[in-house]
């Protein structure tokens, strides 16, 4: 497993930017499909996000495509969440998470960050 530490989150206004960032430690970072969760209260935690190991391909969910950007980078055992546009539906914990496979989304995610709250005011 891979340890993984989310950062960036806030609040913002709507039609604002935020970037979140998750930091990974561990052996085989580059091994992981990495995506991106969110959960907000009352609801079910859903994929917003999903980038293959090597990072030239990635996959959205329909309610953030066109305005949210995942990205890594295998040197810096980094992953990104660009947000852009954003709207008071984007609030929500968003968390970071890895699954060893080639694929685009994993069949399990076996490691997951604490989370960062993001908050979009209207």
């Amino acid at each position: 497993q891979v340890q993984l530490v989310e950062s960036g989150g806030g609040l913002v206004q709507a039609g604002g930017s935020l970037r979140l960032s998750c930091e990974a430690s561990g052996r085989s970072f580059s091994d992981y499909a990495m995506a991106w969760f969110r959960q907000a209260p009352g609801e079910d935690r859903y994929l917003v996000g999903g980038i293959n190991w090597s990072g030239d391909s990635t996959h959205y969910d329909a309610r953030v495509k066109g305005r949210f950007t995942i990205s890594r980078d295998n040197v810096k055992n980094m992953v990104y969440l660009q947000m852009n546009s954003l709207k008071p539906e984007d609030t929500a914990l968003y968390s970071c998470a890895g699954g060893p496979s080639r694929t685009i989304i994993a069949p399990r995610y076996n490691s997951w960050g604490q989370g960062t709250q993001v908050t979009v005011a209207s």
